[in-house]
């Protein structure tokens, strides 16, 4: 399947939506039957994919493990507060210009400007970088949301066209499509243009069986009967209106301080003194210890 400019459209990483789920599996990522079922259709579409959800349920590590598995390499555009084209995009060496310009005064502009808006002082940022790969790759645009309105824009227009316009260059296009993953923490709306580019895909805290699976799967030496009872306090602890509700990285780190420490069950007294690992507000920590009876 190819697109109107020729490229590939699907990234072809998978065959079947089952495919999914067992290779997510194999690289340590549980993925519930609408998680495979998303990305399944990401790659076979060939669209750009919205993950949603509180921070902490393993929306970056769904393009890590797809890139894991599909022996891609992940290109990882962060986005914060004031990220702009240049970082985002490419932007020109200018100290090596300069150098370039010096070294060659006696040469007029139009013959310098020739070397100088060259391949060899443009710094490639993670767009341009992902655009320009012609192997597989897995574009994650991490925390989308916390970018500007104008980098929103650029970013739908890039993923519109898969190509990039370097004015001294001309237009790069994609020679493969990578698979595009974007997370938002939904601390702000994003456009309904960039929404209807992309596939959607709301990730929530894992239901209590599926946690203790993935604990079991990244702690293999916790008990089970430990792990229930890690994950019920757990559960009850993102009932609670805290500033920062646990991740479930966070409950794995939980589960490895059990193991580390012989614990055979999470008493009263344990789970106060290790309540830190998972909290890291000191009213969050007074409030839940106020309110959880002891395990």
């Amino acid at each position: 399947m190819h697109g109107t400019d020729g490229t590939p459209v699907g990234t072809g990483f998978f065959d079947s939506v089952d495919e999914v789920a067992a290779r997510l599996a194999e690289v340590g990522y549980l993925a519930s039957t609408a998680v495979a079922t998303t990305v399944f259709l990401a790659d076979r579409l060939g669209k750009p994919l919205l993950v949603e959800g509180p921070a902490g349920t393993g929306k970056t590590e769904l393009a890590k493990a797809v890139a894991r598995l599909g022996a891609a390499r992940l290109v990882r555009l962060q986005c914060y507060e004031g990220i702009d084209e240049a970082r985002a995009l490419y932007e020109w060496n200018h100290a090596k210009q300069l150098l370039r310009i010096t070294a060659g005064r006696d040469e007029s502009w139009d013959e310098a400007r020739t070397d100088v808006f060259g391949e060899e002082f443009l710094l490639s940022r993670p767009l341009l970088t992902a655009i320009r790969g012609e192997e597989p790759t897995v574009l994650l645009i991490d925390e989308t949301d916390k970018a500007d309105v104008e980098v929103e824009g650029l970013l739908l227009e890039v993923l519109s066209d898969f190509q990039i316009t370097v004015p001294e260059l001309g237009t790069i296009r994609a020679v493969r499509r990578p698979f595009v993953v974007l997370t938002s923490n939904a601390s702000r709306e994003l456009s309904e243009a960039l929404r209807r580019r992309c596939l959607f895909l709301h990730l929530d805290f894992p239901d209590a069986e599926l946690e203790q699976r993935i604990v079991r799967l990244k702690v293999p030496g916790l008990d089970a009967v430990l792990a229930e009872s890690l994950v019920t306090v757990v559960t009850a602890l993102r009932g609670m209106e805290l500033r920062k509700a646990p991740s479930v990285a966070e409950t794995i780190d939980w589960a490895r301080t059990l193991l580390a420490l012989g614990a055979g069950t999470l008493d009263g007294a344990l789970l106060r003194d290790t309540l830190g690992v998972v909290l890291k507000h000191q009213d969050d920590l007074l409030k839940a210890a106020a309110k959880l009876a002891p395990a």
